[in-house]
């Protein structure tokens, strides 16, 4: 396999393969589509991940969080598990939120707690509440993967809820293929540009061999027709 040499500035947190022109191309495709297209709904965009020399069964499985520049999913519901002055803020906001009681009432009833998962893309909890929460709820929340985040009072809960929805996940399940929610077509080239090039470098730098663990990349929106990026 030849050895690529790969020049890349300052600015740039990893080495790219994927050409800034291209990028944009790719991107520019997808929202082209989705506008002579336009669905009655707004189109989620996602990364599509091919990996290579990667056994799943032997190799470590990863997981990681990276923070997009632009929140990347409009329709995300997250909900606070949080103390009495918790749960006044976020009414205020008009977020969704439960109590110490409220919790309770569930019973630890694994169906319950299972609806609950469910309803919610994230969870957050207040720092007196977290620690009660397997006690309260049992494994459910982490079985789903949407163990609550912390929060403190000294944090911003507005801000806490965007940083929320602001982040993505990248986690290695069974097979060599992988997608993940990176912006949606309501969204302009630029920051969809932003949003991919974030993630994708992110992505890269979670893989043991980095880009010689990338088969293809690709990125298409729900209902668009697949631009190839790598």
């Amino acid at each position: 396999m030849p050895s690529h040499i790969v020049f890349f500035s300052l600015q740039s947190t990893t080495m790219s393969k994927v050409p800034k022109e291209q990028l944009y191309e790719c991107v520019n495709a997808v929202l082209t589509a989705a506008a002579e297209k336009k669905r009655k709904f707004n189109e989620t965009v996602d990364l599509q991940i091919g990996l290579k020399n990667y056994d799943p069964q032997k190799d470590k499985r990863f997981s990681g969080t990276v923070k997009l520049k632009h929140v990347p999913r409009q329709k995300y519901k997250v909900c606070l598990l949080g103390d009495q002055q918790h749960c006044d803020q976020a009414k205020a906001l008009g977020m969704d939120c439960m109590s110490a009681d409220d919790l309770k009432k569930l019973n630890k009833d694994k169906k319950k707690v299972k609806k609950l998962a469910k309803k919610f893309d994230a969870f957050l909890a207040s720092d007196t509440l977290i620690k009660q929460i397997p006690r309260l709820l049992g494994p459910g929340l982490n079985k789903a993967g949407k163990f609550p985040s912390l929060v403190t009072h000294g944090d911003n809960l507005e801000q806490k809820v965007e940083d929320l929805k602001s982040t993505i996940k990248f986690q290695m399940k069974k097979v060599l293929c992988l997608s993940v929610a990176v912006g949606h077509v309501a969204m302009s080239e630029d920051e969809l540009v932003q949003n991919v090039h974030l993630s994708m470098n992110f992505l890269v730098s979670l893989l043991k061999k980095h880009w010689q663990n990338v088969r293809s990349l690709h990125i298409k929106s729900t209902m668009g027709p697949v631009q190839r990026l790598y």
